[in-house]
């Protein structure tokens, strides 16, 4: 039987709004987050990687002589998996406060595979931080409740901010134009 859902469009579906945090809004957040997490945010902040890159970031993928970080892999429901595409694997630039949050980062996980894990060296669940650390967080400060992925965005804009190539961030984010 042919299927009756044949040649029927899918509906349009709206994109949510970009809504980045202005520097002083991570300088905010990043003075206020729980200890065990400053590191956490700092590298969501500045490297604009998605939540599932940084949820899966193992040791093997920091590089603190040419301060990259190598982004190959991604946690999916909760298994490691190859980068989506070949513009998704790509190394991003370490700038000064991502180097060091995650040199810090190093003397507390070292043991573990994964850069940012639970005791037990598990990767983080990215909804449980979301609505344990983040939210809450937000709540306290007073800011418009916004995903996660707005560090994303943020990363992007404060780059553009700071006068740097569309093309250099294109490739930081994995994008493949600078369309995006």
């Amino acid at each position: 039987f042919s299927s009756p859902y044949e040649g029927i469009k899918s509906l349009k579906v709206p994109r949510t709004d970009v809504e980045p945090f202005s520097i002083d809004e991570v300088r905010l957040i990043l003075q206020s987050v729980r200890e065990d997490f400053k590191n956490y945010y700092t590298v969501r902040f500045f490297t604009g990687m998605r939540t599932a890159e940084i949820d899966g970031l193992q040791w093997d993928a920091v590089d603190f002589k040419r301060r990259q970080v190598i982004v190959k892999r991604a946690l999916v429901r909760g298994f490691i998996q190859d980068t989506k595409n070949d513009t998704s694997y790509r190394a991003i630039d370490m700038n000064d406060l991502t180097y060091e949050a995650l040199k810090n980062q190093y003397a507390v996980t070292a043991h573990c595979d994964f850069v940012f894990c639970t005791k037990a060296g598990t990767p983080l669940s990215h909804n449980n931080v979301t609505k344990r650390v983040w939210y809450p967080l937000l709540r306290y400060l007073g800011l418009n409740q916004r995903r996660p992925y707005q560090t994303r965005h943020t990363a992007a804009t404060l780059w553009l901010a700071s006068g740097e190539s569309p093309e250099w961030i294109a490739r930081q984010m994995g994008h493949a134009t600078t369309e995006m």
